[in-house]
């Protein structure tokens, strides 16, 4: 029975596939695809007598809810019993082999529904055509396009009381349907709209698509760390290629919350904690997945969220309390959205928290005034899932009915899953809102559903020879190799790497060291157990089998009974040890934080056991967040973080120990010493009481007792294989006025024996104005790469725009005084020069 199997059944509502993937390794292993429904699913129980496998698994799709499967398998097929949840069990006939995709099987099928020569419209066009269609509509059929339903029956956090997607649809009571993922169910939706629903207005397809769609790149947190804009560019570019291939019309990304607080989860799906470099990467997935114009198929909406300041959440717990000032706001949180809708993104997503004591999706002042108002954001505002009804439970609002008008009146367009807005009818009744209010959010939604072309061409998302064709593409992974190796940050090596010779017996060691949980949260792809383990990779760099030792030592949070001892016997007799440690998918993401942001006990007992064998070790991290590493920074010859690295991740972390790639990663997130540092952040303010070198001995500063302020790894921070010296800082004038600008130059050496790129940063501190200012904010960066001993002059602009801040006159202004300029490799590691802004 080892292999790969399927079946396809046929339900009244869905095609439903499945594969099962069975591995020999110390024991049987079962890994399980389902389509068209993406759900992960984790196996608790399997027990295999001859040809018979039991097995029972779980989702954290659907809690409470368990997954059976008791199959008998022959040469070339098997049947059995399959129960999944919501569903009754059945007999199920299968055959050896991947199986038909249910993309092969909708080809023929979908052909009858071809458009061909289908003139884009102007924006005059669409204009009047959704005017005309509006004043056909009813108030119900109106609430219907700001309603949106799951593409199945299934619900995330609290349950939902509703009618199946299929009804919805057919009664026009959804305008958009959330997580169909293949282009099978996307048509069955599809044509249900278009055949029987009142107007017959297409779905929009909505779906979570953050880091890859079927072919996984670096969770965006890493991929931020290779400060390559272009790289991320092209990551989102073939994330919306595969997804739209697959019917998928708007995306539930990016995120572009700034992240101080690694106790958060959702750290993993950000761009760190700088606003600066956050509002770059925002543009570049834009732009990467609306392309230059939503009307072709391969581009979709993209969608910013939290608006706004989820990620100051309090404590770094998921959905709590945020509490900031309007200057925090508006010159941490803010930018990142007003360079995203600066781009052209078509929809902003609204956050689950308050600010000021509102949630943000009842907050007029918020959503109106600001995003709509001072921003000039014309697109489509979606809530969060069930922030509508949590509007209620944060205390704003006595019930649903309430809430939904709250919502409305704060401009929110489309309710994610839950039903508050089937209260709208009665409110507009009641006289408490009013159908305008409607027609102005329906006109923003119909607006893009005739820019993306599904108005005049219902099925033109449904191409399954596009789907085949574009999913898990080899340029795809090749792409995702690339953007992974830029993605890797060495944190400490003391001349342990690069691996250069090839004849070294190498242990492996730990839960990861030939896991392929390496995609990390946020991805459902059908290709996970494609995934390239870290011990593939290293075998595919030509290290002989015989000089390659394997040992698991722990589970990534459990203890192996005699893992440890097995590990330690593998590192004495090893000449290097790579141990493979860090948190699994399940442990970031959203509803993830964790309070103890150190490695599990497990992990920490067989670093331990592991460095008493006194062989040179590397660590290797897998992880989704800034971690705890001070006692690994003191025992690990090198440290290597490589996040959840994605579908090539393998290959990517053995190019960089084994040298074939240099390592070029930037932290975009400072790495705490110590975990009561928590938030710890490049660009703080001074205090009243700054500590300095002269007075950090002395007690009565703004410092700890039992520790240093400053973080392990600060922002910026990154090693190479080769050294880069700065010189000093030359700039061209000392004083310059609003008009002018000043240049700031510096030369570069390689001063190793390799060539190596560097990430050159830029930094300039106000040092006095009409509200403190942050020590240094990040306002430039080159990426150079230079040939051993090469030098390279690089040079700055800085102009007014790179001075100003929201000051206490309520607006953005630079403010005449000193400045700093700081260049260097990072926040802590800079030279420095000073000039002053006259008035």
């Amino acid at each position: 029975m080892i292999g790969t199997w399927s079946f396809l059944h046929q339900t009244p509502q869905s095609t439903i596939k499945m594969q099962f993937i069975i591995e020999k390794k110390e024991t049987y292993v079962l890994s399980v695809v389902l389509e068209p429904f993406p759900f992960p699913i984790e196996i608790t129980a399997l027990t295999v007598e001859g040809n018979m496998l039991q097995a029972k698994g779980v989702s954290s799709f659907v809690p409470n809810e368990t997954l059976e499967f008791e199959l008998t398998f022959n040469d070339e097929e098997f049947q059995g019993r399959i129960k999944i949840p919501f569903q009754e069990a059945f007999f199920v006939k299968g055959v050896k082999g991947p199986g038909p995709s249910l993309a092969d099987t909708l080809i023929s099928e979908i052909a009858p529904y071809r458009k061909h020569d289908v003139k884009q419209r102007d924006d005059t066009e669409i204009y009047l055509s959704v005017e005309a269609l509006l004043s056909k509509m009813s108030i119900t059929d109106k609430i219907g396009q700001m309603s949106q339903c799951m593409s199945t029956n299934l619900s995330l956090g609290s349950e939902l009381a509703s009618d199946t997607p299929e009804k919805l649809v057919a009664e026009g009571r959804a305008g958009s349907v959330l997580s169909a993922v293949t282009g099978r169910r996307v048509f069955e939706l599809q044509k249900i709209a278009v055949e029987q629903s009142p107007h017959s207005i297409p779905l929009l397809f909505n779906f979570d698509v953050i880091h890859g769609f079927q072919t996984v790149f670096p969770v965006p947190l890493a991929w931020s760390c290779s400060w390559d804009l272009e790289s991320i560019r092209e990551a989102c570019a073939i994330a919306a290629k595969e997804a739209t291939a697959s019917g998928i019309t708007y995306n539930h990304g990016p995120m572009v919350d700034v992240t101080r607080d690694p106790r958060w989860g959702r750290v993993v799906e950000g761009a760190g904690e700088d606003p600066y470099l956050g509002s770059l990467i925002a543009k570049a997935q834009v732009e990467g997945y609306q392309g230059n114009s939503l009307h072709d198929p391969d581009t979709l909406i993209a969608c910013l969220k939290h608006f706004i300041a989820y990620g100051a959440a309090e404590a770094g717990r998921d959905y709590n309390t945020v509490d900031i000032s309007e200057g925090t706001l508006r010159n941490v949180y803010l930018p990142p959205f007003k360079a995203g809708i600066e781009s052209g993104a078509g929809s902003v997503m609204n956050a689950f928290n308050t600010y000021q004591g509102v949630p943000v999706a009842g907050n007029r002042y918020l959503l109106n005034d600001v995003l709509r108002g001072e921003l000039g954001f014309d697109g489509i505002l979606i809530s969060d899932y069930g922030s509508i009804d949590e509007i209620v439970a944060h205390g704003y609002a006595r019930d649903s009915k309430e809430a939904a008008k709250k919502a409305l009146d704060a401009t929110l367009d489309i309710e994610m899953v839950t039903r508050s807005y089937d209260h709208l009818h009665e409110l507009i009744e009641q006289g408490l809102v009013t159908e305008e209010q409607l027609d102005q959010a329906v006109r923003r939604i119909l607006t893009f559903k005739y820019k993306i072309g599904i108005m005049d061409d219902p099925f033109r998302y449904v191409r399954p020879e596009i789907e085949k064709e574009s999913h898990f593409h080899p340029s795809h992974l090749t792409a995702s190799r690339s953007l992974a190796q830029k993605s890797i940050v060495l944190l400490k090596n003391n001349g342990l790497l690069p691996i250069t010779s090839k004849e070294r017996k190498i242990a492996v060691i730990g839960p990861f060291g030939d896991s392929k949980d390496l995609l990390g949260p946020w991805q459902w792809s059908r290709y996970a157990n494609e995934t390239i383990t870290l011990w593939q990779g290293i075998e595919e760099q030509g290290v002989p089998a015989v000089d390659l030792l394997l040992e698991e030592g722990c589970k990534v949070e459990e203890a192996i009974v005699g893992g440890l001892e097995r590990a330690a016997s593998a590192a004495e007799q090893a000449d290097i040890v790579i141990l493979a440690l860090g948190e699994n998918s399940e442990m970031s993401g959203e509803a993830a934080s964790r309070m103890d942001i150190t490695l599990p006990k497990a992990q920490q007992e067989l670093a331990e056991a592991v460095v008493k064998a006194g062989k040179p070790t590397v660590l290797v991290l897998t992880n989704g967040r800034p971690l705890v590493l001070d006692w690994f920074e003191h025992h690990m010859d090198a440290i290597v973080e490589t996040w959840f690295l994605g579908s090539q991740a393998g290959h990517a972390i053995a190019d960089v120990l084994f040298g074939n790639y240099n390592p070029s990663g930037k932290l975009t997130m400072s790495f705490p010493a110590h975990a009561g540092q928590v938030p710890v952040y490049y660009n703080h303010f001074s205090t009243g009481r700054p500590v300095t070198e002269s007075n950090k001995h002395l007690k009565f500063f703004s410092k700890y007792i039992d520790g240093s302020n400053d973080p392990l790894y600060p922002f910026g921070y990154g090693l190479s294989y080769t050294t880069f010296e700065y010189s000093a800082i030359w700039l061209s004038q000392s004083q310059m006025n609003a008009s002018e600008t000043i240049t700031a130059n510096v030369t570069i050496t390689n001063t190793g024996m390799i060539q190596g790129e560097e990430t050159v940063q830029l930094y300039i501190q106000d040092l006095h104005g009409s509200v403190v200012r942050p020590v240094k904010e990040l306002k430039g960066f080159q990426k150079v790469i230079l040939a051993a001993g090469e030098a390279q002059e690089i040079r700055f602009t800085i102009a007014e725009a790179d001075l100003a801040f929201w000051d206490s006159d309520r607006k953005y202004e630079a403010e005449p005084g000193e400045f700093k300029v700081y260049i260097g490799s990072s926040s802590r590691d800079v030279k420095e020069a000073s000039f002053e802004l006259l008035p």
